[in-house]
C-alpha cells in the first residue's frame, strides 16, 4: 500500500506564540483590523509504504511523537489517504 501523509502541527492552546502575535501586529500595521488570536503551525506532507492502514498510521503517529512533533508543546493531527494502485 502506498499512501500520501499530511501532518498538521501547532502549538496547544496556553503556550506563546511569538510567531503568530507578530504576524497578527503586522497585519494591523497594513491596515487589516479585527484579526485575533493568530496561531502559526506546520503542515508536513510525505508519502509512505505499508502493508496495513493500521500499521501506517501507527508508523505516523510514532513519527509525530519522535521527531516531528513537540508533543509538551504541540498538537498534531494526521490525514493518511491511501493512493490506488
Amino acid at each position: 500500500m502506498k499512501a500520501r501523509v499530511e501532518v498538521h502541527i501547532q502549538l496547544k492552546p496556553g503556550m506563546l506564540d511569538p510567531q503568530g502575535e507578530t504576524l497578527e501586529h503586522a497585519l494591523t500595521a497594513i491596515g487589516y483590523e479585527g484579526v485575533r488570536s493568530m496561531r502559526v503551525g506546520k503542515w508536513i506532507t510525505f508519502e509512505i509504504e505499508g502493508d496495513e492502514s493500521d500499521a501506517v498510521e501507527s508508523q505516523v503517529e510514532e513519527m509525530c511523537d519522535r521527531l516531528l512533533a513537540n508533543p509538551i508543546i504541540e498538537r498534531y493531527e494526521y490525514h493518511v489517504m491511501r493512493e490506488e494502485s
